[in-house]
């Protein structure tokens, strides 16, 4: 830049230093110019974008952040153009492949597990607030980051899981679609009325107001026990958590329950039956307790 050479000129510095001083100036000129230019244009154009495609908050966060360290090494990369560091440049490009190769080795764990972050925010398995189930664990999603996912027990207990223990495995989603079905079995007599039955199970669960009516309650006859005809009851709840989940279960049982005991209707134990005989052998060698 001619400017730097006039200025130095003019400082009266000399030649010796005329050069690598100018190239410094040059080089943290050209930085600044760049990464204001990519804060202030880059930055936000990504921001728009991402918004447009409807990116939830915690899917957005991380993508910033890579654009921030993207604006970052394009700053310095055009600094070091700018500068005449051609040489350097490549020396550091040589240094820098080297220690990624050995970085990679010795953070392949991290890695997989930010490349599984990734796939979580694009493919979107479950959200913040979702209720997912895996590997024999459950819980709430508190907190979705790229390299770890933070899920709330329902013993509230902090589980911090590698995003690649969610990637690799089977997730289950209960409430992926803002409802949850849930499932019971009433257990009735076989001398009871089934239809009876039916209608008080579906009244309860039309009279509940958690209970959706959309899709409406449904019963079907499915298992005919060794002492119980099972009727299975399919009701939807919306936008589930595991507290809504077990309470309002509860609370629609128990008042199916109450109605049974109002209506006569029975909810049988199992019964078991036991026969056969008993064997005495060598009863001539028992001798009887002598009379006092």
């Amino acid at each position: 830049m001619a400017f730097v050479d006039d200025l130095l000129r003019n400082a009266g510095l000399q030649d010796a230093y005329a050069d690598p001083l100018g190239a410094v100036i040059e080089f943290v000129v050209a930085f600044a110019a760049v990464y204001v230019v990519g804060k202030t244009v880059i930055y936000p154009l990504v921001k728009r974008v991402l918004n447009q495609r409807g990116m939830d908050a915690h899917a957005r966060k991380p993508l910033m952040k890579v654009t921030q360290i993207l604006v970052l090494f394009l700053a310095l990369s055009a600094a070091f153009a700018f500068a005449g560091f051609g040489s350097l440049l490549q020396s550091l490009a040589t240094v820098a492949a080297a220690a990624t190769l050995a970085i990679g080795f010795a953070l392949q764990d991290v890695i997989k597990n930010f490349v599984a972050g990734i796939f979580i925010f694009t493919d979107k398995p479950f959200r913040i607030g979702d209720w997912i189930e895996w590997d024999g664990n459950s819980g709430v999603v508190e907190d979705i980051s790229l390299r770890v996912t933070r899920v709330r027990t329902f013993d509230n207990e902090l589980l911090t899981v590698p995003n690649s223990n969610l990637t690799d495995d089977v997730i289950k989603n209960p409430v992926a679609k803002d409802k949850l079905r849930l499932k019971f079995l009433f257990g009735i007599g076989y001398g009871d009325d089934i239809q009876a039955a039916t209608d008080i199970i579906v009244e309860e669960a039309e009279k509940h107001p958690d209970i959706l009516d959309d899709p409406a309650p449904s019963v079907r006859l499915t298992e005919l026990g060794d002492s119980s005809v099972g009727l299975q009851s399919r009701i939807w709840i919306a936008d589930p958590s595991r507290a809504d989940y077990v309470g309002i279960r509860g609370d629609y049982v128990t008042n199916v329950k109450q109605r049974f005991d109002e209506e006569g209707i029975d909810i049988p134990y199992p019964n078991r039956t036991i026969e056969g005989g008993l064997e005495l052998t060598n009863v001539a060698d028992v001798v009887e307790p002598a009379d006092d």
